[in-house]
């Protein structure tokens, strides 16, 4: 039996008409004039309440400004105020 060497190449994002991630639609969501809120995220995604907070942790750490809007009675929507200047390149490019 033979055993390879070779690398594999690394995995593109949607730029290289690579398939589109769900951090790819999550940040098409909250950059919708309105946003969304946690359950909608959740459903959407199919995610537990803790991993949809995980993932807009995520967000924030790379760079992402996120508002977050509590008006009384409702469930907090997140909408994205600003991109990290790398990620508008990236978006550009798909």
């Amino acid at each position: 039996m033979a055993i390879s060497t070779q690398k594999r190449a690394p995995r593109s994002n949607a730029g290289a008409g690579g398939r589109i991630t769900k951090k790819d639609q999550l940040i098409k969501l909250l950059g919708q004039k309105n946003g969304a809120d946690i359950k909608a995220i959740s459903d959407k995604f199919g995610w537990q309440l803790h991993s949809t907070r995980a993932a807009l942790s995520g967000l924030r750490k790379a760079g992402y400004e996120l508002d977050t809007q509590k008006l009384e009675g409702k469930p907090a929507r997140y909408t994205i105020l600003s991109i990290p200047p790398l990620a508008e390149v990236q978006l550009d490019a798909a």
